[in-house]
């Protein structure tokens, strides 16, 4: 038996202690992908963050209040939007596992943000506390060289979604979508892949039903 944890067959899987043991080893190699790491390093990095659970439909992160936290997807999910004045919904990104997710403006600016998170389907997070997230970079540079390099690979995407909005047509951002979110479209409703796409759900179905006859 594992003298820090052990598990039953009734052990919770969306407690706390149980998505830390499982899960570190996610988010670890998915740093290590981008920068090496060293041993303190990590043991700082697994102390400070907050593992979370979520159920299918659950709110993560409420607009109208400041971001406190970056969020690392380890399993499930996460959508994140905002309401127009007429109530509708426009996504902004989805996060599946092994990405991060969060309002970087908000975060840094305090002041409130303007988008919501929501759990797509049942989920395992962590949150890193922005006050914590500056103590890591400050104490371990390589973290900072991380979340650089995390960051601009960010930019880079809405930059290329931006170009394609104005310059690709409804078919050839449904393929990208496709293509970056392989497994998305089993459990995302149609009308939040339509609002991420910038077209009416009526017209994905079109584009849908196109395909499947050919």
């Amino acid at each position: 038996m594992n003298q820090h944890f052990s598990y039953t067959n009734s052990a919770r899987r969306d407690s706390p202690a149980y998505i830390r043991a499982v899960d570190s080893h996610l988010i670890l190699s998915n740093i290590r992908r981008q920068v090496n790491l060293e041993p303190e390093e990590e043991a700082f990095l697994l102390a400070i963050l907050v593992p979370a659970a979520f159920k299918q439909g659950e709110l993560v992160q409420p607009a109208g209040e400041v971001t406190r936290s970056m969020i690392h997807v380890n399993t499930g999910c996460l959508m994140t939007y905002y309401s127009d004045r007429d109530g509708d919904e426009k996504v902004i990104q989805f996060a599946t596992v092994g990405w991060w997710t969060g309002d970087l403006h908000s975060l840094t600016t305090h002041e409130p943000s303007v988008f919501e998170t929501r759990a797509l389907a049942d989920s395992t997070i962590f949150f890193l506390p922005g006050v914590r997230m500056d103590e890591l970079m400050s104490r371990y540079p390589v973290f900072e060289r991380y979340f650089r390099i995390t960051f601009q690979n960010s930019l880079v995407t809405h930059q290329k979604r931006i170009i394609q909005a104005y310059s690709f047509t409804a078919e050839e951002r449904y393929d990208d979508f496709q293509k970056k979110y392989p497994q998305l479209e089993q459990f995302v409703p149609l009308k939040y892949v339509a609002s991420y796409l910038g077209i009416t759900p009526e017209f994905l179905s079109k584009i849908r039903r196109k395909r499947a006859h050919k």
